[in-house]
């Protein structure tokens, strides 16, 4: 039976961390979330992600737009905060309503302040191995492994190859030492593959896509996915059937979740060092 990897043990441990060093560097971080709309599900996250900001006195500007709001509009409100030197991170919740283009947006914010690390600059820096602003579901994938398992030298496939998760947590896998495979709705016999992996992460939002028989003996596996069905969250993996095989696997809610918002937190305290240091 598997040992469950438990996210919000490893987010807290993280923020009590982020909230000595914030106190002892005597730094004053800042943190801007914006919003368009009132999707729920983006409502929660960006809660949460304010929530975390106070407990590690982190400061929160929170600017909330309407759903009609025009691309124009929001890529000026960014603007302005990219020149106040208050701000030190903003991060723009996605999705976006579908008049605004997601890619323009992640473009626009600076990269200096891209504690999302979705910035072609950002991307860019974690390929060549500066992971000083990694990508924060990644970057917490890779936290929460590295508590479970060695990577150096695994075998650790990735379903999945979004530019927010999977393929910078494929370089980020490689800068580790492991061996890397990237799986995609395009991949054949994708269970031949997935049953190599000693990591196995999965980042595609089909619910119980990854199921045991997919799934090597004594595998670590990190479900990434978040699918809401029948008024309940579930993963990727069919847990209670890979729980059975796998050595090590990370529950949906719980798991990756809570470390995507650590490592927001890390990100925005690391934006505000680099800042202070630049002054």
């Amino acid at each position: 039976m598997a040992v469950i990897i438990d996210g919000n043990k490893a987010r807290d441990e993280i923020l009590d961390q982020l909230a000595e060093e914030i106190k002892r560097r005597k730094l004053t971080p800042c943190l801007a979330t914006f919003l368009v709309g009132d999707d729920p599900a983006s409502v929660t996250y960006v809660a949460n992600k304010i929530k975390a900001c106070d407990r590690v006195r982190i400061r929160s500007r929170h600017v909330h737009l309407p759903a009609n709001t025009s691309e124009k509009e929001l890529l000026s409100q960014v603007a302005k905060l990219n020149k106040d030197k208050s701000v030190n991170g903003i991060l723009v919740q996605f999705p976006l309503p579908k008049q605004i283009s997601q890619q323009k947006v992640m473009e626009a914010i600076s990269p200096e302040k891209d504690v999302d690390g979705t910035h072609p600059i950002s991307l860019g820096r974690l390929l060549s191995g500066n992971e000083s602003m990694p990508a924060c579901t990644p970057a917490g994938v890779i936290t929460l492994l590295e508590k479970a398992t060695a990577i150096k030298g695994k075998h650790a496939v990735v379903v999945g190859r979004s530019n927010t998760v999977g393929k910078p947590l494929a370089v980020m896998l490689l800068n580790r030492d492991a061996t890397v495979t990237v799986c995609h709705s395009k991949t054949k016999d994708l269970a031949a593959i997935t049953r190599q992996a000693d990591i196995l992460c999965v980042a595609v939002g089909r619910p119980k896509m990854i199921t045991k028989d997919m799934v090597k003996k004594g595998a670590v596996v990190i479900d990434i996915g978040i699918n809401r069905v029948d008024g309940k969250l579930i993963g990727d993996v069919d847990f209670e059937g890979v729980k059975e095989v796998a050595a090590a696997i990370t529950p949906v809610p719980g798991g990756v979740g809570p470390m995507t918002i650590a490592s927001l937190m890390q990100n925005t305290v690391r934006a505000a060092v680099l800042q202070k240091g630049s002054r």
